[in-house]
């Protein structure tokens, strides 16, 4: 028997076991992560897809599992012979979990560690019994693995731009204007910039596995794990925090914190629901009682989205440093696969990750490198085999996405290079990808204006051909934090959220033909004020990557001229600003790389 099938039949024997209809397991994690640790991998325990976006269903005649089209070809591989069947998002038609459960089933278990309150709200609303069960999957799961603990590191007021003290000054005045007394963080990625600390208890996420408490009198840190070993950089972390008036507990004690006060003498608690768990708000729901409960959105996600000029200054050094590891691992690849020795994309992946490393303030790659040749490039998603991957040959197209975690900035990168001779089918939608990251790039817009409202600037191209791609156009980049953050984004789903200067988000349009090949283009862009005239203030883009457009396997006639000059004006600024960090033989590969199309 397939080992996630055997999987699945012990969870259904637990719910027989318990009386229960069906089982959700999600995705995430305590803390509504993307990302997440070994620990609350486990969807992929259960099914063996691993891909970040899923959640499953299991009753006793149905398992299922619920993802976008980033990773539907990736799921129909890795589910084979799981006997779990894929439910595709995002398409027109689909149906949610909620609905779906709907009529099936008269109740549900969740973990409620690892689903948020929103989340469990939607299950009830569609007329379901939810039934808490924390940490689930541990009564089959023997060898699960244990919270991680990783060193902790603070950053300085000059890496940042602000004091852990000015921001949680802001956090209070909040609250007072609220009428809130005090707030539960549970986002780490909020944590992490309130704090000013990073750590590595998630592959790629420089976060640490934590709960925040803040009042108008105290700050609570709940991060100690039990039997933590001393490590000297969190025991100087913890003695700056400390003389910050950032008291240091233990992870396992955030919930008696709340359990130990009794009811109705909690002092007015704001709550953001999108990410607070489950189990934890049942807890201080017991203690604080609702009237005492506020419920909005964390003021954190936009504060920490919005770069102050320290922040800035740091994503351009980032993208510059990047974008000379990029064309030094171009440069290496051309020679490699040119040479005709065989090139792996495992190979290729390596060697990136490798010039990334040279740079000081490396930190680690922001996420798992996506190394695809040919028709695995149509996967989005692609994950790299290190044993076995594609040998990248002299034709058709590589695609390689990727970024780099450094104390200065984060960064996020698309290139589609032609290898040599591409189809025509290549060149076009080549062609076609480019001018949408191209016409965003270019784009000026009203104050208040919302991502979802410039989404279809990237599309057009594709659109006017009867084309399109199934993820979104943009999402939000930290600041040596996540490599998606929110609150901004820009894609078709409807988002009011407004693009501010100082934020930074991807233009990644992309074409994928299952079986063929794939194409995504990816720069990062900066929103800026650009003027202010009687019609109003006026924003715009400044693109921050510095990695040239290979102009191959361009097809000309089908760019305008003002595509063609942003190119030109484009690779010949990359060539400028990269020159002086590259050795003479680089240098002098990328000058003819970025002649005038």
């Amino acid at each position: 028997m397939n080992i996630y099938a055997e999987r699945i039949g012990m969870l259904r024997d637990l719910m027989a076991q318990n009386g229960w209809n069906a089982v959700l397991i999600s995705g995430s994690d305590p803390h509504a992560s993307e990302y997440v640790a070994d620990r609350w991998r486990q969807v992929a325990w259960l099914s063996g897809f691993t891909g970040e976006a899923g959640d499953m269903v299991v009753t006793q005649d149905h398992a299922g599992l619920w993802t976008d089209s980033r990773f539907f070809i990736q799921a129909g591989v890795q589910l084979d012979g799981s006997g779990v069947e894929l439910h595709k998002t995002r398409v027109p038609g689909a149906v949610r979990i909620p609905e779906w459960l709907s009529g099936k089933v008269s109740n549900v278990a969740v973990d409620g560690l690892c689903q948020t309150v929103d989340s469990v709200r939607e299950l009830e609303n569609a007329g379901l019994d939810v039934v808490d069960v924390p940490d689930m999957l541990s009564r089959i799961w023997p060898d699960r693995p244990r919270i991680p603990v990783t060193p902790v590191i603070t950053l300085s007021e000059e890496t940042v731009g602000r004091s852990r003290y000015d921001k949680l000054t802001d956090l209070r005045k909040f609250l007072l204007l609220n009428d809130c007394d005090c707030m539960l963080i549970p986002a780490l990625d909020q944590i992490a910039w309130l704090l000013n600390v990073r750590g590595e208890d998630i592959d790629y996420n420089p976060y640490v596995i934590s709960y925040l408490f803040v009042s108008q009198a105290e700050a609570i840190w709940f991060v100690k794990k039990d039997e933590e070993p001393s490590d000297p950089d969190t025991e100087d972390s913890f003695q700056e925090l400390g003389s910050d008036e950032v008291t240091v507990a233990s992870y396992s004690d955030v919930r008696a914190f709340f359990g130990e006060i009794q009811a109705g003498e909690c002092q007015k608690i704001f709550l953001d629901l999108s990410t607070m768990n489950y189990s934890m708000y049942k807890d201080i729901l017991d203690a604080a009682g609702e009237d005492n409960i506020m419920t909005g959105k964390s003021p954190v996600t936009l504060w920490k989205a919005v770069r102050n000029q320290v922040e800035i200054d740091g994503m351009h050094e980032a993208c510059l440093e990047d974008g000379a590891a990029m064309e030094k691992f171009l440069f290496w690849l051309d020679r490699e696969v040119g040479s005709g020795r065989p090139v792996t994309e495992w190979e290729a992946s390596e060697k990136l990750s490798s010039l990334r490393a040279e740079i000081p303030g490396y930190r680690g790659d922001s996420f798992a490198n996506i190394s695809a040749y040919g028709a695995n490039a149509a996967l989005p998603h692609y994950s790299t085999p290190a044993e076995g991957s594609a040998v990248i040959e002299p034709h058709g197209l590589y695609l390689v996405d990727s970024g780099g975690q450094y104390l200065f900035g984060t960064t996020d990168i698309t290139r589609t290079v032609p290898m040599g001779e591409c189809s025509y089918l290549e060149k076009e939608d080549y062609t076609l990808v480019l001018r949408g990251m191209i016409d965003l790039a270019m784009a000026i817009f009203p104050k208040g204006t919302a991502g979802c409202q410039l989404d279809v600037l990237a599309r057009n191209p594709l659109w006017q051909n009867r084309r399109n791609f199934g993820h979104g156009t943009g999402h939000g980049v930290g600041f040596y934090l996540g490599v998606h953050e929110g609150p901004q984004d820009i894609r078709q789903n409807f988002n009011s959220q407004p693009l501010l200067p100082g934020m930074v988000t991807s233009d990644e349009p992309g074409m994928y033909r299952e079986g063929q090949h794939g194409v995504r283009h990816e720069n990062l862009l900066l929103c800026k004020s650009l003027e202010t005239n009687d019609a109003g203030e006026w924003l715009c883009f400044e693109t921050l990557t510095l990695c040239h457009i290979e102009t191959s396997a361009i097809i000309r006639d089908l760019m305008t001229a003002e595509e063609i000059e942003w190119l030109n004006t484009y690779n010949r600024n990359v060539c400028a600003g990269l020159t002086p960090y590259l050795d003479d033989e680089t240098a002098a590969w990328l000058r003819s790389r970025t002649l005038p199309l």
